[in-house]
C-alpha cells in the first residue's frame, strides 16, 4: 500500500472514531491517539488493526464498513 493510501485509510479511521456512538470517551481518544503515533510514525496498518482491536471489538465492523477488511 502506498504512503498516500496508507495515511487516507488512517484518517478515514480516525474520523470514524470521533463520531462513533459505540465508543466511550476513554477508546476514543486512546484509539485517536495511537491512529495520529501510526500517520506520523508511519507503522504498518496491520499492526496498528490488533491494537485497535484490542481497545474494542467494534473496530472489527468499523473496518468492515469502512472497506478495510480483507
Amino acid at each position: 500500500m502506498s504512503a498516500h493510501k496508507h495515511k487516507e485509510h488512517l484518517q478515514r479511521i480516525k474520523e470514524a472514531v470521533k463520531s462513533s456512538k459505540e465508543l466511550d470517551e476513554s477508546q476514543k481518544s486512546d484509539s485517536v491517539k495511537r491512529i495520529e503515533e501510526w500517520i506520523e510514525e508511519d507503522k504498518a496498518f496491520g499492526t496498528l488493526k490488533e491494537e485497535l482491536l484490542n481497545i474494542s471489538e467494534y473496530f472489527e465492523v468499523l473496518f468492515a464498513e469502512l472497506g478495510l477488511t480483507k
